[in-house]
């Protein structure tokens, strides 16, 4: 083959059946939609931190900014998650279903994104399949989209600007292809050897999505900077795949400046998220410098000002975080599922016997997350060894939501298991690719037939082990009161889990 049809080859985009895909992509999000929707206001009352950030969104519908008892409230995440279910509060009332919905919308599209970037990389529609349906029956995944807080939001965004980066991959190759289509030398010099000028706009749009995630957590600032490794690097493959000499080069000065502006373009969409302390004359330190300092801050330097200082002290509250909490948890323990976290429990019935438990436990599915470690190592074995692009960016997407955090546990700093929401899809897609190469390309041969035969069935298998313990956790996900043998029996790590 030569290098010339092997470019054409590698550029290509996927062709995929559409008709097929859609209707995959429309039974999974149902799953998804009924899972996250049937009876949404249950339990009744606040669970866990709804207590913030239900009140914090309704405050925000009232005053603009966040407000308690009458003067402005000091908080230390951005208002975007919140104005998301204060949205939700606005439709439906300040009520469960009202707080909740716009967390269940959010899980809901999360999983549609899901199943349509990894039938993306994957090229299969029993893949993607496969991808969405794992998210679709993930405990931790399903809770946090049955209760207003923020990290279900931060997982969307996330997902959405990496399926984003994806389209741009393959639009950018596109780009490329029809270049030497056209009679271009790679080999000339800088705008000779290059395609026409054209706009990214997936990768506009990818950083409008993390700059919108940003505006929810600012945890989001380790995607943005794994997604801008992520572009050089797609960049310089390209590259080096059309034949351009110096590939690395050539795409940090092709390049470069593309990356600077997914930068200010996601640091622009997070100051837009803060319009309404903006507009305000109330919001926490809003006038800090006029205030305290007796300095005229009615510019736009100096509401920026002031905007400064109040990040630097939420970064100073955030990074001196130590106080002890019966359920925070280290970043090692989050993929052993080794402290989740409780959100609600009720002695109320009924339940068939005299003692009932009625429990949210923010835990996940045991079978699905005690097979993401054994994933990764496959992931990482087989990325090396095939030199897979998908591998290498499932790999560090995945590492992005946990490996940072490993930093803040070396202060001591207070965490939670739902911090490793946002690298679930990337964990989740990490398992479906070693199935993929489990079930193995389409048979030509006899042999061929009967391993992929096996590996259907060992893939499906894990799926279907997925879905029955779902069911059988299904109840502590969602405050179904259970005897407490019942109860008792779905704790298979002991007091780790109570």
């Amino acid at each position: 083959m030569t290098s010339g049809v092997l470019a054409e080859r590698r550029l290509a985009r996927p062709v995929l059946s559409t008709s097929t895909g859609w209707l995959v992509t429309g039974l999974v999000v149902a799953v998804a939609a009924v899972l996250r929707l049937y009876r949404l206001d249950e339990p009744p009352g606040i669970l866990f931190d709804e207590t913030y950030y239900a009140n914090e969104a309704q405050a925000l519908l009232e005053h603009g900014v966040e407000y308690d008892k009458g003067v402005p409230k000091y908080v230390v995440h951005p208002p975007l998650g919140k104005w998301a279910i204060a949205l939700g509060i606005r439709v439906f009332g300040f009520n469960e279903f009202g707080w909740r919905i716009a967390a269940a919308l959010a899980g809901i599209a999360s999983v549609l994104i899901v199943v349509r970037t990894a039938r993306r990389l994957f090229r299969s529609d029993l893949l993607a399949g496969a991808a969405g349906l794992l998210i679709a029956l993930d405990g931790m995944h399903l809770v946090m989209s049955r209760t207003a807080l923020l990290d279900i939001f931060l997982t969307l965004c996330v997902v959405a600007a990496f399926g984003c980066l994806v389209l741009d991959r393959e639009q950018r190759r596109a780009r490329w292809l029809a270049a030497l289509r056209d009679g271009l030398d790679p080999a000339r010099p800088r705008s000779a050897g290059r395609p026409p000028f054209a706009v990214p706009w997936w990768r506009i749009a990818a950083a409008v999505a993390i700059g919108c995630g940003l505006g929810v957590k600012w945890s989001a600032v380790f995607y943005l900077a794994a997604f801008l490794v992520l572009i050089y690097v797609w960049e310089v493959g390209t590259r080096r795949t059309v034949g351009v000499r110096r590939p690395w080069l050539d795409a940090l000065a092709d390049e470069g400046g593309w990356l600077v502006a997914v930068v200010v373009v996601a640091g622009a969409v997070y100051l837009a998220s803060w319009t309404g302390w903006f507009l305000s004359d109330t919001g926490y330190f809003r006038h800090w410098q006029r205030d305290s300092l007796g300095v005229d801050d009615s510019s736009v330097a100096g509401a920026l000002g002031n905007l400064w200082h109040y990040h630097a002290e939420a970064l100073t509250f955030h990074t001196g975080l130590s106080t002890a909490h019966p359920y925070q948890s280290w970043p090692w323990q989050w993929l052993l599922l080794a402290r989740p976290v409780l959100f609600y429990r009720s002695a109320v019935g009924p339940c068939g016997a005299p003692t009932c438990t009625g429990e949210v436990l923010l835990l996940g599915t045991p079978v699905l997350w005690w097979a993401f470690l054994p994933a990764l190592a496959a992931l990482a074995w087989l990325g090396i060894s095939r030199r897979d692009w998908r591998a290498g960016a499932i790999m560090l997407c995945a590492l992005a939501g946990i490996l940072p955090w490993f930093r803040n546990a070396a202060d001591g700093r207070t965490m939670f298991y739902f911090y490793a929401l946002p690298a679930e899809p990337f964990l989740v897609l990490a398992v479906v690719y070693v199935l993929g190469v489990i079930v193995g390309p389409l048979p030509r041969t006899r042999r061929a037939q009967d391993r992929r035969l096996i590996g259907s069935v060992v893939a499906g298998g894990l799926v279907l082990q997925v879905a029955l313990c779902f069911a059988y956790f299904y109840p502590i996900y969602v405050g179904t009161p259970l005897t407490y043998d019942q109860w008792l029996a779905r704790h298979w790590l002991g007091d780790l889990w109570i």
